[in-house]
């Protein structure tokens, strides 16, 4: 089945079940990782405010999706080779569903744990959120460019 026969639905079920691919368990121990020490950074030079959970688990996201989302880009032996194959000819498209994820919750948190407005929350999430997709776009290009 070509691109070009796959409705715009199918395309963004085919993004969405193309992060499955992704390296998700080491994501996750990486974002913890960088969480904690940004954490630990901002105790220790005493940044102490009511919104000091809110930068380093923004940071923990941003780390564990960029980890999750480009290590499963480049992992070649795992999922569906079909659907491995959509996300090689794909790499902007697969790396949309991550960037949407990092952009909500992001917002999610610095508006929950910060002193962050839900408007200034989006804003603020905006930058990470397109970091992540150039990254995770740029690497999938390359790759694909590659083989």
């Amino acid at each position: 089945m070509a691109h070009g026969d796959l409705s715009r639905s199918e395309n963004r079920q085919l993004a969405v079940a193309s992060t499955a691919l992704g390296s998700w368990r080491v994501g996750a121990a990486v974002g913890a990782v960088v969480g904690a020490a940004a954490l630990g950074v901002d105790v220790l030079t005493g940044s102490w405010s009511t919104s000091i959970l809110a930068g380093p688990a923004g940071l923990a996201l941003f780390f564990f999706f960029l980890v999750g989302t480009v290590g499963g880009q480049l992992r070649k032996d795992t999922g569906d080779r079909r659907l491995r194959r959509w996300a090689d000819a794909h790499p902007w498209k697969a790396a949309l569903p991550a960037s949407g994820a990092l952009l909500v919750l992001n917002t999610l948190v610095l508006s929950i744990l910060g002193d962050w407005g839900l408007i200034g929350a989006f804003f603020t999430s905006l930058l990470p959120a397109g970091v992540l997709l150039v990254i995770a776009g740029v690497v999938g290009s390359v790759k694909g460019a590659r083989k």
